[in-house]
């Protein structure tokens, strides 16, 4: 009877968003996230495997990723899974599956020792609750 369409992946951006606007003046932020598995093989070889995922951001949270996000930095995004079909000129079916987000955390620290660039040097602080048993809504940065 119900159904669950979600997505959720932590990452590092492999290139700087791409800001559009739609002809009705809608801001559309695309971007790639890189996820890593690593794994020992039945021989005790450490593997790994890197998997892409391409992001779409729309409205408030494109004009969002656009100002902060840039290439390297890492991310928690939360969202549904699309899948468009489109014939390439040749006349071969493509096919192209996103990651449409509802909802984006930085997860790289201001200064990064790893390298990161940030485009913005605006901090986010996480409350701290100093033994106070009660979280309060107004509390919670999200």
């Amino acid at each position: 009877m119900y159904s669950l369409n979600k997505a959720m992946v932590i990452g590092n951006l492999t290139r700087d968003p791409e800001i559009r606007n739609t002809p009705s003046g809608q801001t559309v932020a695309s971007f790639s996230v890189a996820t890593n598995l690593v794994w020992n093989d039945q021989n005790g070889q450490q593997q790994s495997k890197t998997e892409f995922h391409n992001i779409i951001a729309w409205r408030k949270l494109g004009e969002i990723c656009g100002q902060y996000l840039s290439k390297g930095i890492k991310v928690y995004i939360e969202g549904r899974l699309q899948t468009s079909e489109w014939n390439s000129p040749d006349g071969a079916k493509r096919q192209r599956t996103e990651i449409i987000a509802d909802n984006m955390i930085i997860l790289t620290p201001k200064n990064n020792a790893g390298g990161a660039s940030t485009k913005n040097e605006e901090e986010i602080i996480l409350p701290d609750n100093q033994g106070d048993d009660e979280i309060k809504i107004e509390d919670i940065p999200f």
